[in-house]
């Protein structure tokens, strides 16, 4: 079923909407899930805290991409279980790794108020736009989704030594591209 489909399901409070966006989307959630809390318990309740955030949001939200919406809910939903049941401190899932590796980079921009956050998104968005694909991918593969270095290079074709090369001259590109958008990095 294509998403106009879906989303006009939950314009007309219909509960297969629900059932079509498990369909379509549960394993891609699921996987978003995993990769940062690594617990099946855990990730199930997430999820079905993402389809009804999503039920609750539309309408009246109206999402371009239904992939994109439930992807961000069910990996906000995740990162906020994490942190209620302390996985900072005790590192679990891949998330507390992920961040560690762009704690330099992003450091003084986390604090930043929310009108600061706002150009900051803008930021980030316009040097994700001026990377190449396969850069993006790897990218956006590690810092979005939290995928292993092991996954992305499986994916990409490319050896894990390679796959850390990209995410470290990423990481040292995006460090120089906000120092130039005056980010005291």
């Amino acid at each position: 079923m294509e998403d106009s489909a879906i989303i006009e399901l939950y314009n007309s409070r219909s509960e297969s909407a629900i059932r079509e966006t498990d369909k379509k989307y549960g394993k891609y959630c699921h996987t978003i899930s995993f990769n940062i809390l690594g617990n099946k318990q855990d990730v199930d309740e997430c999820v079905n805290d993402t389809w009804l955030k999503t039920w609750n949001s539309i309408p009246p939200a109206r999402p371009k991409s239904l992939k994109a919406y439930v992807g961000r809910i069910v990996r906000n939903v995740s990162l906020d279980l994490a942190a209620k049941k302390n996985a900072l401190k005790r590192g679990k899932g891949r998330y507390r790794e992920v961040y560690d590796e762009l704690e330099e980079t992003l450091s003084s921009a986390a604090g930043a108020d929310v009108t600061d956050r706002m150009a900051l998104q803008e930021i980030l968005n316009s040097f994700l736009a001026s990377m190449t694909p396969d850069h993006r991918d790897v990218f956006v593969g590690r810092y979005w989704y939290f995928d292993s270095v092991a996954a992305i290079s499986a994916k990409m074709g490319f050896s894990q030594s390679k796959t850390k090369m990209i995410l470290m001259k990423c990481r040292n590109e995006l460090r120089e591209y906000l120092k130039k958008e005056g980010y005291d990095i």
